[in-house]
């Protein structure tokens, strides 16, 4: 007898559907194959699968059983098959009968006393179900899934996530012996309760210049790099920097936590990433952790830190290899990972904030520490950092050592309140600017290309002059030219001004320090 059972494989964050089919047939000699090009995961079920059965007063359903996973050309590596092929060598055994085995995509990992273990990819597939479900006219009611994902399935509207705990639910809400009603969240209230954030630019003290140059960062999506001595305060500010970001949209909190899922890093229970991520890779991390790969390609750092901040500590202490891969996802917003069979593709519209010292040793410039760092030592030091690099990175600001005064001072700093009114009224300025071009796919004045720089960040003549002063006479490079003025087109969206003024051509020059000749 052949059973079917639908499940899906997660490739990168994306779930695709597949099939797990089983034939059981009589023979004296016990033998169980599991063919569709299964990986270690997969071919290690048959034992847990069997076991689990029998603790939970079922039996494997005869000697000789057939398992294939379809399609067979696509790699199967994820305990997540366990439930499915379960409830297909059942079927295929006769042990229960169902109608309503083709209405749902199922999946989870089976313990030994038969408990039904989170997976990841839960959210994927049930965005998977819910495409099906309008390409086959409903025929697809929804997904099985281990009681602890359900919460996450369950975002996807349109659908009944049926979570169970074990085996034998399962098999019981699909005999309808024991009736589970679908999970519901809702997402109001997860977005009132969790979407809040425990730090704020108020614990800061002093570093008011730092906290403008986040602002405009902010505003107008920027990659900065803060350039400070030890102890300046550079890792605080850049983990409060998603504080002052517009809230998650519905449709940013999708794809981030699908990232999430797919990496398996969500808390059992928990439903979506309702606050901005801020991840801070080690600079020992390798180049597949930082923007992803492998063997079977897995989202990275850059991925997961999609719609939030990636912060890079100590960036000239990465491997120049490495740093260099992330060019590519700070130009196109996504990673792309090409294989021979596939490529993969992972969202990656973070921003980058990237922290390093003045020098070596730290203190290069400090009015209280002296440098023992030499000329040579500094240039090479600053060498490791690539100027292809530094052109996708908008802003250089200084981060100088806090005085004992403001240290010590009981007044607080600008809140993170009040610096998100200012980022989220210039954010919809640009969107508002932008509504009518590209079909909307440029949201932020860091996104522009170099036709819209020349449309919409125009200057009077003193602008001009002064623009072309920093350009000439200061030392700054070409490369410069539109990220000054696509920075002064933030900070007037900030000042709500219709043009570029002289003042804020001269505060975007400012923020160009690297690129200034030493």
């Amino acid at each position: 007898m052949i059973s079917r059972v639908h499940g899906s494989i997660l490739q990168g964050i994306d779930a695709v559907a597949c099939e797990i089919e089983a034939d059981v047939t009589s023979g004296t000699d016990p033998e169980v194959k599991l063919v569709g090009m299964a990986e270690t995961a997969v071919k290690e079920s048959v034992s847990r699968i069997q076991a689990a059965l029998r603790n939970s007063g079922y039996r494997w359903p005869g000697p000789k059983v057939t398992i294939n996973l379809a399609p067979a050309d696509v790699k199967k590596d994820s305990a997540a098959f366990d439930l499915p092929i379960a409830l297909a060598a059942m079927l295929a055994g006769g042990q229960f009968a169902t109608e309503k085995i083709d209405q749902y995509l199922i999946l989870g990992e089976l313990a030994l006393d038969g408990r039904v273990r989170p997976v990841k990819g839960s959210l994927a597939t049930a965005m998977l179900a819910a495409k099906l479900q309008a390409e086959q006219g409903g025929k697809v009611k929804g997904v099985i899934v281990p009681a602890d994902n359900a919460a996450e399935a369950a975002v996807v509207s349109g659908i009944d996530v049926i979570g169970v705990r074990f085996l034998s639910d399962a098999v019981g809400f699909l005999t309808e012996a024991l009736p589970i009603e679908p999970t519901v969240v809702d997402l109001e209230a997860i977005f009132q309760v969790a979407g809040k954030y425990d730090v704020d630019f108020s614990d800061v003290r002093g570093q008011e210049s730092a906290k403008r140059a986040l602002i405009i960062a902010a505003a107008g999506h920027h990659n900065i790099l803060m350039i400070g001595p030890p102890g300046s305060g550079k890792t605080m500010l850049a983990k409060r920097l998603p504080t002052i970001l517009p809230p998650l949209t519905m449709e940013e909190s999708l794809e981030t936590t699908r990232v999430y899922s797919a990496r398996g890093l969500l808390e059992p229970g928990q439903s979506l990433m309702a606050t901005r991520p801020v991840r801070t890779p080690h600079h020992s991390s390798s180049a597949a952790a930082l923007v992803g790969g492998g063997t079977l390609p897995q989202p990275g750092e850059v991925s997961l830190a999609h719609h939030g901040v990636l912060f890079l500590d100590e960036l000239p202490e990465f491997q120049r290899p490495t740093l260099e891969m992330i060019r590519q996802p700070l130009e196109d917003r996504c990673v792309t990972i090409p294989r021979v069979r596939s490529t993969m593709k992972f969202p990656a519209n973070m921003m980058l904030v990237a922290a390093m010292n003045p020098c070596p040793c730290g203190f290069y410039g400090d009015p209280k520490r002296a440098c023992s760092c030499t000329p040579t030592k500094i240039e090479n030091y600053r060498g490791r950092v690539s100027g292809p690099l530094l052109d996708r990175i908008d802003i250089h600001v200084e981060v100088p050592p806090v005085a004992w005064r403001e240290l010590r001072s009981t007044t607080e700093g600008l809140s993170s309140a009040s610096m998100r009114v200012q980022v989220v009224a210039a954010r919809n300025a640009q969107r508002r600017r932008f509504a009518a071009t590209d079909n909307g796919a440029t949201t932020t004045n860091a996104t522009m290309t170099s036709r819209q720089v020349r449309h919409y960040c125009k200057l009077d003549a003193a602008g001009e002059v002064l623009l072309k002063q920093a350009l000439t006479e200061m030392g700054l490079s070409a490369r410069a030219h539109d990220k000054v003025l696509r920075i002064a087109r933030t900070i007037a969206d900030l000042e709500e001004a219709e043009n570029i003024a002289p003042h804020h051509v001269a505060e975007a020059v400012q923020y160009r320090r690297l690129d200034r000749k030493m």
